[in-house]
């Protein structure tokens, strides 16, 4: 098992050279910092502690301060854990960046999705309506509340609520592409959450092993347009003035 944390920067889309279009999420995934290694003896369980995003002083409390200080790392945004890992891999302070994970691997996104809002049956559960002549009399309700015999609704009865804004995992998404010079990664499909949101990537559970064929992406390179005679011209008009001008202050030099 293997986990990193990233930021959701939006959606895209990149062309492979056989022709094929693959939509994809972009992801910020700064180097992250181990801030705490959880052992069984001394946590009951063992996880690593990894934090991202370089925030300012003020902006955490003095006991998040000081355990940050214990790792050696600046104050940092989000602190999350990841269980499951090979502790020995890890010492405190380490940094852990994308280079992690391959291109074509296989691996689970978790985020806080969108929040909706409250919001109806039909919308929040998928739930059908009624008729909407005027003498159903039932067009967007919620059904039967409970039987006779209660008296009372059933618990676990679906009703309007709040929708969204819940722990989300979507499984079994292939890394499209790794930029490790500028911090990304580019994961194939959709993945939970609104931009600028936090995002855990993890190895899947029900593929750990399993690694796509790569293809080999499409790079758009921006050109820069060609210069005119006249600005030729005038670079070398130029050139040829400093040429001068060095010429004659070591002429002057050597006079004197």
């Amino acid at each position: 098992m293997k986990g990193i944390l990233g930021k959701k920067i939006g959606m895209t889309q990149v062309f492979s050279k056989s022709g094929k279009l693959i939509p994809v999420t972009v992801i910020e995934v700064e180097p992250n910092v181990v801030t705490q290694i959880k052992t069984l003896e001394k946590d009951g369980y063992e996880a690593v502690q990894l934090g991202s995003f370089t925030t300012r002083e003020k902006s955490l409390n003095k006991p998040a301060l000081g355990h940050l200080k214990k790792a050696g790392s600046e104050p940092k945004r989000f602190l999350r854990e990841i269980r499951g890992v090979n502790i020995n891999e890890y010492t405190l302070g380490a940094k852990v960046d994308a280079s992690i994970f391959q291109e074509g691997e296989m691996v689970d996104v978790s985020g806080i999705s969108k929040g909706k809002g409250f919001q109806g049956v039909i919308k929040r559960y998928n739930q059908t309506r009624g008729p909407m002549g005027h003498g159903s009399q039932y067009h967007r309700g919620v059904g039967s509340m409970g039987t006779l015999l209660p008296m009372h609704v059933l618990k676990g009865k679906k009703l309007p609520g709040h929708m969204g804004h819940v722990l989300t995992t979507v499984q079994n998404l292939e890394i499209v592409k790794i930029d490790l010079e500028n911090n990304l990664v580019l994961i194939k499909g959709n993945v939970p959450g609104p931009k600028n949101s936090l995002v855990i990537i993890k190895t899947a559970v029900k593929n750990p092993d399993k690694v796509n064929k790569v293809e080999e992406l499409v790079v758009y390179e921006v050109e820069t347009p060609a210069a005119s005679e006249e600005e030729k011209e005038e670079t070398k008009t130029e050139n040829t003035t400093v040429e001068q001008v060095e010429e004659a202050s070591g002429e002057e030099s050597s006079q004197e």
